[in-house]
């Protein structure tokens, strides 16, 4: 890892100024190093002069501004003001954020162990956290934190409570939680932990040799994670393989490279990174220090998938390891690099971008930054971008810009008004707290009874959360009624066992999940076909095809 550092002083009058050390802390995603500057610089002289026309502007509206706007709010409204103008993912981020950021990515924090969200001005768990403090003392799916240290929460930020609940290891929080079916709050002292943030949500499976790993950003403890549910999926009979990347926003650099470093063989392109002209590109190779998983492979995407995610499922996708297949990815070929700033604040800034093994910058265009967050999905492939063709290994087309676009593109059925009101406004997960505090007894396997549902329908009604008439015709339907029960059911199992124990309920109503399935033969095939073509690059070629033909006629 290479260190370099730059002071670029800012200053105005009355002695006040603040001087940034670029240090590099790490790479997310391309993490890219980049000689010994950063970037280039305009020359000095005009440099300076629009920094002292800069800080005179600070130090007039400091001074004149008819209310006091605080010099944080000034300076750093500015410095975001300044990353617009470049592209929308360079960002500043103020000390306070710029730490949370660093305990994401690190994989750990000291706090409960719970999951909250607000729910009617009230702040609600959604789940503890296997082997947390919170799941020790038995908090549950649906108790309302009341109290903290004695301060009321309602109306309370749910950024502050999170505040509030996290701090330093060994230390007590106390709190009070309201729960259905006990009368007076119940107050709690908790001791603080170490609460892992894990980068890997869920691993089961699926089929009987089908395993599915759900990969929901990249952190520093990604590969360490992959390595464990691979060998979880492994010893009990996986011959097959999931990966879905739905929804992660992506991460660091390292992360996706050493998931990839599973999927394809040593010394093949993952991604390069490309900057300004006179900058020579980065490339990042397999480095084959994964143990290589030779089993058919479908990768799942979204148009929440991004960054990191694209770089796995398009180093994937142009060597044809495995099938993509889902929705296309959001588009984002930029590379931020991220830099600690004195007194504590970050900057992560876009310095190069990046271009999947078969030459694609899948970036989207950003020139109106309206399109960029609100452009729906293509409807056909090659739409969102650029439409400049290239080829995979084997020679199928992909296009670059505008994302990643699956082989096989699958959209999630559309909700009907009636199902998507009762998601929004709880009903499910409120009927499944509610009973669950009735019904203590639930267990796993349980079935959602013509009774259950009754009792489902008159609570959604009476709390007037949808008409009777339209909430019955929406149970006459085969499909929605199927999706009802599926979602209650899950909702009830959660309630009890957590969202972990409920998520395969959620997934036997995944279609993209069904078809990921049924495409899996297909991706053994062209999984062979390409190592086929690099039989005779060495041996690891010949030992995958042939691993892959053994799956293919198991």
């Amino acid at each position: 890892m290479k260190d370099m550092s730059e002071k670029l002083p800012f200053s105005r009058s009355r002695g006040w100024w603040i001087s940034i050390v670029v240090v590099v802390a790490s790479a997310t995603l391309s993490g890219g190093f980049f000689g010994d500057r950063l970037l280039g610089s305009p020359s000095r002289d005009a440099f300076d002069k629009r920094l002292k026309e800069y800080t005179e502007l600070v130090s007039a509206a400091e001074e004149w501004a008819a209310e006091d706007p605080g010099t944080d709010k000034l300076v750093y409204s500015s410095i975001d003001g300044m990353l617009s103008t470049l592209d929308p993912h360079s960002s500043f981020f103020p000390p306070k954020d710029y730490s949370e950021m660093q305990q994401r990515q690190k994989g750990s924090f000291y706090g409960l162990g719970i999951l909250v969200t607000k729910r009617n001005d009230q702040v609600t768990v959604i789940t503890p956290l296997e082997g947390t403090p919170a799941a020790r003392l038995g908090i549950r799916a649906g108790d309302i934190i009341s109290e903290i240290e004695g301060e009321q929460t309602e109306g309370m930020p749910l950024d502050e409570v999170v505040g509030k609940l996290k701090g330093p290891k060994g230390t007590t929080v106390r709190i009070k939680i309201v729960r259905v079916g006990i009368s007076e709050p119940i107050p709690l002292s908790i001791i603080r932990e170490a609460i892992p943030t894990n980068s890997i949500s869920n691993v089961l499976m699926v089929r009987n040799d089908v395993g599915y790993i759900r990969i929901k950003d990249f952190t520093y403890t990604t590969v360490r994670e992959l390595d464990d549910a691979i060998a979880s999926l492994k010893a009990k009979g996986m011959k097959r393989l999931i990966l879905d990347l739905r929804t992660n926003p992506g991460g660091l650099l390292d992360a996706a490279v050493g998931v990839s470093d599973h999927f394809i063989d040593k010394g093949q392109m993952i991604v390069y990174t490309k900057g300004r002209a006179e900058e020579p590109e980065q490339e990042y190779r397999a480095p084959g220090k994964a143990e290589r998983l030779d089993v058919p492979l479908v990768v799942l995407i979204n148009r929440g998938s991004a960054s990191a995610s694209e770089i796995v499922a398009g180093a994937i996708q142009d060597h044809d390891r495995g099938l993509v297949v889902g929705e296309t990815s959001w588009g984002k070929g930029l590379v931020q690099s991220v830099y600690s700033l004195q007194y504590g604040a970050g900057l992560a800034l876009t310095t190069q971008k990046y271009y999947t093994p078969s030459g694609r910058n899948i970036q989207r265009d950003y020139s109106s930054f309206y399109d960029y967050y609100m452009a729906e999905e293509a409807a056909e492939p090659g739409q969102n971008g650029d439409s400049t063709k290239f080829e995979t290994d084997t020679g199928r087309q992909v296009y670059s810009g505008g994302g990643i676009t699956p082989d096989v593109v699958i959209r999630p059925r559309q909700l009907s008004a009636t199902v998507q009101i009762l998601e929004v406004r709880g009903a499910f997960f409120d009927f499944a707290v509610e009973y669950f505090a009735r019904h203590p007894e639930l267990s796993r396997d349980l079935t959602v009874s013509p009774s259950i549902v009754e009792e489902f329908v008159q609570r959604s009604v009476s709390k007037d959360i949808v008409k009777a008439d339209l909430l019955r015709e929406a149970l006459a339907k085969e499909e929605e009624r199927a999706y009802i029960i599926r979602t209650l059911r899950e909702n009830l199992v959660a309630a009890k066992f957590g969202v972990d124990a409920a998520y395969p309920i959620r997934l036997e109503g995944d279609e993209q999940v069904a078809k990921a399935i049924e495409l899996l033969p297909e991706a053994s095939k062209l999984a062979i076909k390409s190592a086929s073509l690099h039989a005779g690059a060495g041996s690891s070629a010949k030992n995958s095809e042939r691993k892959l033909e053994a799956v293919k006629n198991d």
